[in-house]
């Protein structure tokens, strides 16, 4: 007698589920138990994860590719900040003032009782303008360039570091775009001399006038610039790409 295996299977199962073994219940069905595939979604304690995968040959070419494609961007960006069409820079800078010292601004002397105590002239202005002009540059500051411990820097005029700041910025290809710079101090009162000083800042930049702006505030009587014992400076540059 041909026996069909299928219904012998049947018959097993059915026998063994009406046994008193433990690892038979009436309730489990007959159906057949499909072992998940790799890619399957495992169920850990109500928690669903992929089983991992090994990446395929051209799975780790792309992915490969996309990190190297990564790396030249940023190579291409870091590249690309050398060049930039433009650069924006900013000055501080702060003198005490002292009597028996001349107060020299932008290169002008300015009628006062007190002026800057410093290594050079202590043009306020001047300094703060280089200073603005080496960090668009991404240089040195004055301070590094011009230090005070030299003595060839003694008393020496602000107009050479000037001088020196613009000849840096033409060599590596720039213009000035525009300049804004504020004056802090108490007295004397810059508006009389504010043109003058603008004009002689505009002739040692080699700009045009109507690119650098001045602003004078007063320190509304609070600590050492308010007490007339101080004065400082801001400036902010712009340098477009010749």
């Amino acid at each position: 007698m041909i026996v069909n295996r299928e219904e012998m299977a049947m018959a097993t199962c059915t026998q063994l589920s009406s046994s008193s073994s433990p690892l038979f219940h009436p309730q489990i069905t007959k159906k057949s138990f499909l072992l998940p595939s790799p890619a399957a979604t495992i169920s850990v304690h109500g928690l669903s994860t992929l089983r991992p995968k090994s990446l395929s040959l051209s799975h780790r070419s792309s992915v490969s590719a996309s990190a190297a494609s990564s790396t030249v961007d940023v190579t291409e960006q870091k590249k690309s900040t050398r060049t930039l069409p433009f650069r924006v820079g900013h000055g501080f800078d702060l003198h005490r003032l002292e009597p028996g010292y001349p107060l020299i601004i932008g290169g002008i002397d300015i009628p006062h009782d007190r002026g800057c105590e410093a290594h050079s002239d202590g043009d306020v202005l001047l300094h703060c303008v280089v200073d603005a002009i080496l960090g668009a540059l991404g240089l040195p500051d004055i301070g590094q360039i011009f230090p005070d411990s030299d003595p060839k820097w003694k008393g020496a005029a602000s107009s050479v570091f000037i001088k020196e700041a613009v000849r840096l910025m033409d060599e590596a290809g720039y213009e000035i775009g525009n300049l804004d710079a504020t004056l802090i101090l108490q007295r004397p009162k810059i508006s009389p001399h504010k043109e003058t000083i603008r004009s002689n800042l505009s002739k040692l930049l080699g700009a045009d006038p109507s690119v650098v702006n001045l602003k004078a505030k007063t320190h509304e009587k609070v600590d050492s610039l308010g007490e007339n014992r101080s004065i400082a400076a801001h400036t902010v540059i712009l340098l477009m790409k010749k």
